[in-house]
C-alpha cells in the first residue's frame, strides 16, 4: 500500500521515533477494514526502515480507539457472518519470528523495536486489544478501558484471553474479560494494565519522552533482544530462559555495542550505537542447545 494513500491512520517521524495516529476523530477513532489494512502497512514500512528505534501509538482527539465501528458490526448482523473489510494483501510487519505471532495483532511481538501506546482517551474492544499488544501502554487520567466483547455477545477477542492474565493476572483477567465493565486508568494501573496515568494533555509527550531515551541512550540490538527475550520465554520455560540469556551474553559482550556502551559509560558521552538492519525482531528457538 502506497502510505500517500493514508486516510485513516498518520505517520510522523522524530529522529529515531515514529508517531503512528489512528486518526478518525471524528468517530472517536473506530476501527475499521481500512484503518486496519493501513495500520499494518505504516508498520511494514517502519520496519523496514532500520533508523527507526521505538514507535508511540496513540489516538486523534478524544479517543484512543472506541473499537470497531459501529456501521461495521451491523453490517456483520445484516450478513449472518464476520468480514474484517480488508484486502488479501495485508502487509505482514513482525511475520516470520515465531508461528505464534504471525497473528492480527499478535505481529506486533515480533517487531525488532519497542512500541508504546499513549492511550489518550477511551480503548475499547479492539482497542483495548491494539493497547495490550504494545509493549507499554501510559494513559490519560479519567480514560475508560472495557473488553467490551461479551456485551455484545462474543468471545474474547484477537487473543485478549492469553494477553490479559499475563498482564494483569487471572482474577482480574477474568473480571476485564467475563463482565466487560468499564475500568478507568486509575483502576488500570492498579491492576497493571496501565504502566503510568497522567493528565490527558501530558500522555503522548510523557509516550515520546520514553520513546527518545531509548532511541538515544538503549542499543537498538539490545532493545531487539530484550523484546524478543520477553516474548518468547513466555512461550518457554525458565531453564530455556536462562540458558538462551547466557549464550546471548557471550554473544554480545564481544559486540561492538557493548564496547561502545562501556566507553561512553566511562566517558559520560552519550552512546553512538548502530542501527539495527531492517526486518522484524531475533528468532530464537524453542529450546536452547546443549
Amino acid at each position: 500500500m502506497d502510505l500517500a494513500e493514508l486516510r485513516t491512520v498518520r505517520l510522523d517521524r522524530d529522529g529515531g521515533v515514529a508517531v503512528v495516529t489512528l486518526s478518525r476523530p471524528d468517530r472517536m477513532n473506530a476501527w475499521t477494514g481500512r484503518m486496519h489494512t493501513e495500520y499494518r502497512a505504516v508498520f511494514a514500512h517502519l520496519e523496514a526502515d532500520p533508523t527507526v528505534r521505538a514507535v508511540v501509538v496513540t489516538g486523534d482527539g478524544r479517543a484512543f480507539c472506541a473499537g470497531a465501528d459501529t456501521a461495521a458490526l451491523d453490517g456483520h448482523v445484516a450478513a449472518g457472518g464476520y468480514d474484517p473489510g480488508t484486502p488479501p494483501d495485508l502487509a505482514t510487519p513482525g511475520h516470520g519470528v515465531r508461528p505464534e505471532y504471525d497473528h492480527a495483532f499478535a505481529w506486533h511481538f515480533g517487531l525488532r523495536f519497542p512500541v508504546i501506546a499513549a492511550v489518550n482517551g477511551a480503548a475499547a474492544g479492539v482497542g483495548l486489544v491494539l493497547a495490550c499488544c504494545c509493549d507499554l501502554r501510559y494513559a490519560a487520567e479519567g480514560a475508560k478501558l472495557t473488553t467490551s466483547a461479551p456485551r455484545l455477545g462474543l468471545p474474547a477477542e484477537y487473543g485478549l484471553s492469553w494477553i490479559l492474565p499475563r498482564l494483569v493476572g487471572i482474577g482480574h483477567a477474568a473480571d476485564l474479560l467475563i463482565s466487560s465493565r468499564v475500568v478507568l486508568a486509575e483502576e488500570a494501573a492498579a491492576m497493571g494494565l496501565v504502566n503510568r496515568v497522567l493528565p490527558r494533555e501530558d500522555v503522548l509527550d510523557a509516550a515520546l519522552d520514553w520513546a527518545r531515551t531509548v532511541a538515544t541512550e538503549v542499543s537498538p540490538t539490545s532493545a531487539a533482544l530484550a523484546k524478543a527475550q520477553l516474548y518468547a520465554d513466555l512461550h518457554g520455560d525458565v531453564g530455556t530462559a536462562v540458558a538462551r540469556s547466557e549464550r546471548l551474553l557471550d554473544e554480545t559482550i564481544a559486540s561492538d555495542d557493548y564496547r561502545e556502551g562501556v566507553r561512553a559509560w566511562l566517558g559520560k558521552r552519550p552512546p553512538g550505537f548502530a542501527d539495527l538492519p531492517a526486518g522484524p525482531g531475533p528468532s530464537f528457538p524453542a529450546t536452547e542447545p546443549g
